[in-house]
């Protein structure tokens, strides 16, 4: 059962209800559906559900886990700051699908895939882990080497990781 919300004044009420249609946004403009996007952000459906519509007894890690796997990220700053123009730093970033046909390695590694082109995180990362001796890191290409370590910094290692995977 969710936790009782906290006593929030009305302008942290409108900002959190702002920010989950803004996550609920994004998440429709990637055309992902909430079962995707939550499993991507190791939460329930229905904490998501929760995130989108603002509820503040959502803890802060489930709101940031949720923006992560989006590809946004959550910035503090006082009411008289400008909003900055510059890009956000997108390191350690991992998107909600992963596209067999976009990283040559992993596509070679999953042969034994079948039916699907896309994985979820998890189900990349697992198969990177599984088959690090195969790794041929020197002719990795870099955004494939960016994926891989975004993976293994958001998500836990898994329980058949041989520990193969600390050598690569």
């Amino acid at each position: 059962m969710p936790s009782q919300a906290p006593i929030s004044p009305e302008q942290c009420t409108t900002q959190l209800k702002a920010l989950g249609e803004q996550i609920r946004t994004q998440r429709k403009a990637l055309r992902l559906s909430a079962t995707v996007t939550a499993e991507a952000a190791g939460l329930s459906r229905v904490t998501l559900h929760r995130i989108e519509k603002g509820e503040p007894s959502v803890t802060m890690g489930a709101w940031c886990n949720a923006m992560a796997a989006l590809g946004m990220d959550l910035q503090a700053r006082t009411g008289t700051q400008e909003t900055p123009a510059a890009a956000p730093d997108r390191a350690g970033w991992i998107p909600a699908r992963v596209a067999l046909a976009d990283y040559p390695q992993l596509r070679a590694l999953a042969w034994q895939v079948h039916g699907t082109d896309i994985l979820t995180p998890a189900e990349a990362l697992g198969i990177y882990e599984r088959n690090a001796r195969h790794l041929d890191m020197e002719a990795m290409p870099a955004h494939e080497k960016t994926l891989l370590d975004a993976l293994r910094l958001a998500l836990p290692p898994t329980a058949q990781s041989t520990g193969a995977s600390d050598a690569v």
